[in-house]
């Protein structure tokens, strides 16, 4: 029993401690990060200071009359 309770304690550590989680932004359809992905833009910024990189199929459409 004592090694089931550390081996779900150690589990949870892991995955508290996993990197790349990131904040959700943009109607959680992009991700906080420092440095954006080639396609992906950047519109708005993240309460952490950082950018908020949102993929090419939500990205916002451009009005055809705005350039």
């Amino acid at each position: 029993m004592k090694l089931l309770l550390l081996t779900l304690a150690a589990l949870l550590l892991l995955f508290q401690l996993t990197p790349g989680s990131t904040l959700r932004c943009w109607n959680l359809h992009g991700k906080c990060r420092q440095k954006c992905f080639k396609k992906e833009r950047v519109y708005v910024y993240c309460t952490n200071n950082k950018m908020c990189c949102v993929k090419p199929k939500y990205q916002p459409k451009s009005l055809p009359w705005k350039v």
